[in-house]
């Protein structure tokens, strides 16, 4: 509360939560109507192809829903201005719960990653191996002769994710638990950042995600694909939902959580989406879910297309998991329940864009442009505007934590001109998997 006295002090202007989504709705709003106005030509003659319903369908989904979601969450961006963090007069004891399944060969660096934070505090480092079949059980014991904040809790058999979790949650000392994915590596400041977060955010928060980067985007094109894709995109996202007061994922691989509130509403569930679907429970609670934007852990990212469909199906499947297990967050009266029925739209605009902008794509290659055309670069600007705001937030964030932005130019074409041809067909088949029952497998994180 006194760092942000602080800072409308300074800046000599406060726009309160509420306020500023008011006037980020009314931007995107506005933006729409005039999109809307600009396609009625192409409207039109598309209808006369393929039908009203085929074009509305189309259209909506290629152009003007994204576009009002590019506008909202740029406006938004450029009027957050959120308290600094500041150092505590007292940091809490914590306790790190990292579920490892044939993690023989990161789990050691993992270690090191937390060995090298000096954390002002208790630490409790609990590895529940999950009936691993290589040597990260043996390797986690020879670390606890080095490391006495370390405790290996070996489950003999493989029983997923959010099991492991659950165990380890009972051995838990401390009223505050993070999770880190077995594969990663922290940033020397990072566990003091999440925490310095939690603390400071609204009282009633009980959640905090942390700022996950690709570690090993050097590795091929389609890491250095997806490198951008966490430091832009889904960064951005975050960042927005955060100001709401309603982070939609706080994502297994580096969050920070109240003991109390994961057993008031039953754990991690034992689903493929089970961060996805936690996180949804704490806001049916009523509960906040923020975000610390520079807490940052560095993950592996998939190294293959195969791998990379997997995750981004199971993220899919997630997001579905957590509507059928909550849909009465539906119906909650607070401001992230915008953001739950903007997740809605995605079906149809993955449908819209594997079904409509891919072919048209194809068909304007052979000049006809009925679906993709001028008149479709002219409706959305407004992702190019959202990219280079994020750009900024990030090169920003990146300098005040000592870190570079690599000059991955490769990677960056191939997130602006092509990403959206692997990431949209992937959600697409995650919903046939969902409407299908197909088997739920943990795949990739």
């Amino acid at each position: 509360m006194v760092a942000a006295a602080q800072n409308r002090k300074k800046s000599g202007i406060y726009f309160s939560v509420k306020l500023k989504f008011v006037i980020a709705l009314i931007g995107a709003i506005l933006w729409t109507a005039f999109s809307i106005w600009m396609a009625q030509n192409w409207m039109h003659d598309l209808s006369n192809l393929i039908g009203a319903f085929a074009a509305v369908f189309l259209i909506y989904g290629i152009a003007i829903i994204p576009g009002f979601m590019n506008s909202f969450a740029a406006i938004s961006l450029m009027m957050d201005r959120r308290p600094k963090r500041q150092p505590l007069s007292e940091y809490p004891g914590i306790t790190i719960l990292i579920a490892a399944y044939n993690e023989a060969a990161c789990i050691q660096d993992t270690l090191v990653s937390i060995s090298l934070q000096h954390y002002p505090a208790d630490l409790q480092v609990i590895v529940i191996n999950d009936g691993s079949k290589d040597e990260t059980a043996d390797l986690v014991r020879q670390a606890e002769a080095k490391y006495p904040w370390l405790t290996l809790l070996d489950l003999k058999q493989n029983a997923g994710k959010a099991n492991a979790l659950n165990q380890g949650l009972k051995l838990a000392r401390h009223d505050l638990i993070i999770t880190v994915d077995a594969d990663s590596y922290l940033h020397r400041i990072a566990l003091v950042n999440i925490v310095e977060r939690y603390k400071l955010d609204p009282p009633n928060t009980r959640a905090v995600a942390g700022k996950i980067l690709v570690r090993n985007s050097r590795e091929n094109l389609l890491t250095k694909t997806q490198e951008w894709d966490y430091f832009l995109g889904i960064s951005a996202t975050k960042r927005m939902q955060s100001l709401y007061q309603g982070t939609l994922v706080a994502q297994g691989a580096f969050s920070i959580y109240d003991r109390d509130a994961l057993i008031e509403v039953g754990g991690w569930p034992e689903c493929v989406g089970e961060d996805i679907v936690l996180t949804w429970a704490l806001l049916n609670a009523g509960y906040r879910v923020g975000h610390c934007e520079d807490a940052c852990l560095f993950t592996n990212a998939p190294t293959s297309l195969k791998v990379f469909v997997k995750q981004r199906q199971r993220w899919v499947r997630g997001m579905m998991e957590a509507f059928i297990q909550h849909p009465a967050i539906l119906v909650k009266p607070r401001l992230s329940t915008f953001f739950i029925y903007w997740n809605l739209f995605f079906p149809w605009l993955d449908l819209a864009f594997t079904l409509g902008f891919v072919p048209g794509l194809v068909l304007a290659c052979f000049g006809y442009y009925w679906i993709v055309g001028i008149m479709t670069l002219v409706l959305l600007p407004m992702a190019f505007l959202l990219g280079l705001l994020n750009y900024s937030i990030e090169c920003r964030m990146f300098k005040d934590m000592n870190l570079k932005v690599r000059k991955n130019f490769s990677g960056f074409l191939v997130y602006v001109l092509a990403y959206s041809f692997l990431l949209q067909p992937a959600s697409v088949l995650g919903y046939m998997d969902e409407i299908f029952k197909t088997r739920k497998t943990w795949g990739t994180k």
